[in-house]
């Protein structure tokens, strides 16, 4: 980014593909299901459906593959469900993950995740990971909020509910929240929202729907939290 970079007081997650490797789990799934179809679950649809709420994404896929004859994105989302419930619980952490987490809650640094991913779901997936998920200062599910990414509700619902009783102390205000997003449209959620946002992609998403990133990296392991104003790693 050009210019001075923002004083940083606060750091906002998004979960799937960026602390947990989830989105493989994904493909493997709708993969299974389309394949039953002659279907084939490419990256180009990965990507439009990456960030989005379920049921919209599932409509994505129906849409894009054309399947409307052969199955309802709710039918296809129960499908879903049974094949990712054996699934989910053996996703791992992403690379440099522990570290940065552990990092910041060390020093203080307020910390919240704002997933898409409902209650149930994040459950399943983070249940091998409870200790450091519990270092979070709170959790925003994708149902506690009306409106899915690239709509800013969620990130501004996360920094909101930084604000303690009365107010006291007051939520960070947008500026001051640093954004880690893998999605398209977790990043047009965070620009919406007023928040900088930090890009990890995937290898194969297409740089350009990365453009309006504050900062690009190929992984969370890179990142150095000096450069926004962050206590440094140690040494």
């Amino acid at each position: 980014m050009s210019g001075p970079r923002p004083a940083i007081t606060t750091v906002l997650f998004d979960m799937d593909g960026l602390l947990l490797d989830t989105e493989s789990l994904y493909t493997v799934a709708q993969q299974q299901i389309v394949g039953g179809f002659g279907k084939t679950f490419t990256w180009e649809l990965k990507a439009k459906m990456m960030g989005q709420k379920a049921l919209a994404a599932a409509q994505i896929l129906v849409d894009d593959l054309q399947l409307h004859e052969q199955i309802t994105p709710e039918a296809f989302l129960k499908e879903r469900e049974e094949v990712l419930d054996v699934l989910f619980a053996t996703c791992s952490l992403m690379p440099g993950v522990d570290r940065l987490i552990r990092h910041l809650h060390k020093h203080g640094v307020p910390i919240a995740v704002a997933t898409s991913s409902h209650q149930r779901h994040f459950d399943l997936k983070t249940s091998s990971h409870k200790e450091l998920f519990s270092l979070f200062t709170h959790i925003i599910t994708g149902d506690q909020v009306v409106k899915g990414k690239p709509d800013p509700e969620i990130f501004l619902k996360a920094a909101a509910t930084f604000a303690g009783p009365g107010g006291s102390p007051a939520a960070p205000a947008p500026s001051q929240c640093l954004v880690f997003e893998d999605a398209p449209s977790g990043l047009q959620a965070a620009i919406a929202a007023g928040m900088p946002c930090v890009m990890v992609p995937d290898p194969n998403l297409d740089r350009a729907l990365c453009q309006g990133a504050d900062e690009i990296i190929g992984s969370i392991a890179d990142w150095d939290p000096s450069k926004w104003g962050l206590p440094a790693f140690d040494a």
